[in-house]
């Protein structure tokens, strides 16, 4: 464990989030590279752009989607 203190832990979340979800997302958007066999490149520059692009939302975004999220639900 890198003992981050659990305070933080939005800003984990989101880096791992926004991550994730644009690994996918970049690597979706390449698959037509694949014919051409630029597929990595191609993703890993798609993934650098958009990850760059959507962390910043994530971390501004994720509050206001967990406090809707909690009123739309119950326990």
């Amino acid at each position: 464990m890198l003992g981050i203190p659990r305070r933080y832990s939005h800003f984990v979340f989101s880096v791992i989030q926004s991550g994730l979800t644009c690994a996918i997302a970049s690597a979706v958007a390449s698959y037509p590279a694949l014919a051409t066999h630029q597929f990595v490149a191609h993703w890993l520059l798609a993934w650098l752009v958009s990850w760059g692009a959507m962390l910043p939302v994530v971390l501004l975004a994720a509050p206001m989607i967990r406090s809707v999220s909690l009123r739309l639900t119950r326990e």
